[in-house]
């Protein structure tokens, strides 16, 4: 059971998810959680004030000219009142209204006068939400600090299947009580570096060496840390990923300027290098494309070594973080690679994990992980979502950090 006497302030707007939203508020009061209702005229054509009202046991707000109401509440009350707002459905117009500062209803002028958390879960025609209006409505929304939850892909309601789905009221609840009442933060205080993604090599300004590394670990990974407390800044190479939440995100394109980049977030208490940053680069990259032509060979790439970025933050000194951790890509023989690694790095914990084409983990979901640590120790995770190995790692790293004081 959470925490009782918090209060929601639930806006319904006008899709046919909003039905979703009587049972979202029926678990809601079974948690121990108010909710007062604002219904918009577009939600009133899928659910009626009666069943609003009989789940809420409260009354529910429709219009922003009734005398009775503002006199009994107002609309300001009304958003002040609530520890959260919530808005679900949340259409299109209502983004657009919300992205915009409009206030020309009940809902709009309340979502402008709260001082509170909001969060959304958008709803509507998988054209709609793809749409350039939309998601630049979005991004404002976004950059206004509200939440966002969902939408979900699937069937929909119109017919058509895609993302636009309103998220399960489980999903829902889950998102609220975790604002309202937010989990310990073992590692509050502490200073993370997380090293995501590939690193391009240019050849020329049109070709470069990479690798097929999607960053899904290194963001989940950094996600977590920042979910424990920490202060988390992510130096990621090219990646087709939205930046985690509550994280500083440096984006660079080759190794040279990751090292550059993670040398300037130091100090830290922990570094955790996911990336997959190439071992090599082009000794010079041509400033014209390279030409391909019918009788001349292929040309002849110098390379040099890249600069080893786990290996320098491992390194002994003044700046090296309590906790450096490597990951090992192999693809035959990764148990003893990863030994080999491990000593050679001088890192204190290194997670082996296998690479080769038939394990799927380079652009997949899921991960089987092998941690091993510099005094001798052996763990082995069954596969897993690369969430979950986020997860467990930062659990790991929170319980070696439990007792060390913080860094300041």
């Amino acid at each position: 059971m959470v925490q009782r006497n918090a209060r929601v302030l639930l806006v319904i707007g006008g899709g046919i998810a909003a039905y979703k939203t009587l049972e979202l508020i029926r678990r809601l009061r079974e948690q121990g959680v108010g909710v007062r209702a604002i219904l918009t005229k577009g939600g009133a054509q899928f659910v009626t004030p009666l069943s609003v009202a009989s789940l809420t046991g409260d009354k529910v707000y429709q219009d922003l000219w009734s005398l009775t109401d503002e006199a009994e509440m107002g609309h300001i009350r009304l958003s002040r009142e609530a520890d959260l707002v919530l808005v679900a459905p949340c259409t299109a117009d209502l983004m657009a209204k919300m992205a915009g500062g409009h206030g020309d209803d009940l809902a709009s002028t309340a979502l402008l006068a709260t001082d509170k958390p909001v969060l959304i879960a958008p709803a509507m025609n998988p054209r709609m939400w793809a749409h350039p209006a939309t998601q630049r409505n979005l991004a404002q929304l976004v950059e206004d600090g509200l939440g966002v939850i969902g939408p979900e892909a699937g069937d929909m309601a119109c017919g058509e299947v895609g993302p636009g789905r309103m998220a399960e009221p489980a999903r829902l609840l889950a998102a609220i009580t975790a604002r309202l009442f937010p989990a310990p933060t073992p590692l509050a205080g502490r200073r993370a570096i997380v090293t995501s993604g590939p690193t391009h090599e240019p050849l020329d300004p049109v070709r470069y060496i990479a690798n097929r590394s999607s960053g899904r670990q290194g963001h989940a990974i950094a996600a977590a840390l920042a979910e424990a407390g920490a202060e988390v800044t992510l130096v990621t190479g090219p990646v087709q990923l939205p930046d985690p939440a509550r994280v500083v995100v440096h984006r660079v394109e080759r190794a040279e300027e990751m090292a550059a980049a993670v040398t300037s977030a130091l100090p830290a208490d922990i570094a955790v290098c996911a990336a997959a940053v190439a071992d090599w680069r082009p000794a010079e990259a041509a400033s014209g494309k390279l030409k391909k032509t019918a009788d001349a060979a292929p040309p002849t790439l110098q390379l040099v070594p890249n600069p080893d970025i786990l290996a320098s933050l491992a390194a002994p000194g003044a700046l090296r973080p309590r906790l450096v951790v490597g990951f090992a890509a192999e693809t035959d023989d990764v148990e003893a690679n990863a030994h080999i690694k491990l000593r050679r790095k001088g890192c204190d914990w290194l997670l082996a994990n296998d690479v080769s084409s038939a394990s799927g983990t380079f652009g997949g979901g899921k991960n089987t992980i092998l941690l091993l640590t510099r005094d001798g120790g052996r763990e082995a995770w069954p596969e897993l979502d690369k969430r979950e190995v986020a997860r467990r790692l930062v659990a790991r790293i929170a319980a070696e950090f439990d007792t060390r004081p913080v860094l300041q």
